[in-house]
């Protein structure tokens, strides 16, 4: 399992775009992890899904509500990362209105999540492999805090304790 001190594996997400951009064009465009962290401190978060309950009604908007106090502590950017499609990724920033706050950004078939030892076998429940919950303080690709909850636990990854890592 990826710890403190370890560099982000690199990996490549996806993030779906509403409207052409500089680099970008609209659809799913690939986000290398190593070139998307250099220079920049990013708090990440993960999760098993998109549109599910907690990650919807709670994980998610914690940061979306805090966005501007990250930005403040120094944060660059905010990554919500799940083992989902960019589509659906995608649909779900829509849904949550997240664009210019959070990144949501799809490790479609869990190479990221598998790099990083934070998977959760959710097969049992027809959700197949999935992320564990979890988040991380990044800087410059290499990991500063992490908080990994237990299997169907939110405790220690939301917004206010990483902003509280941020902050210190």
């Amino acid at each position: 399992m990826i710890k403190v001190g370890d560099r982000l594996p690199a990996t490549t997400l996806m993030e779906y775009h509403e409207v052409e951009g500089p680099g970008c064009s609209v659809g799913p465009n690939p986000v290398p992890v190593v070139e998307a962290t250099a220079g920049k401190t990013i708090a990440l978060f993960a999760l098993p899904g998109a549109f599910t309950p907690t990650c919807s009604a709670r994980h998610l908007p914690g940061y979306l509500q805090k966005a501007d106090e990250f930005k403040a502590a120094g944060v660059d950017e905010i990554w919500c990362i799940s083992v989902n499609d960019a589509f659906v990724m995608g649909a779900w920033a829509r849904e949550q209105k997240s664009a210019g706050k959070l990144r949501l950004l799809a490790d479609g078939d869990a190479t990221f999540t598998k790099a990083t030892g934070l998977t959760l076998d959710l097969s049992g429940k027809g959700l197949g492999l999935r992320s564990n919950r979890y988040s991380m303080l990044v800087r410059d690709g290499k990991v500063v805090t992490l908080n990994v909850e237990a299997p169907g636990q939110f405790e220690v990854s939301g917004a206010d304790r990483l902003l509280a890592q941020a902050k210190g």
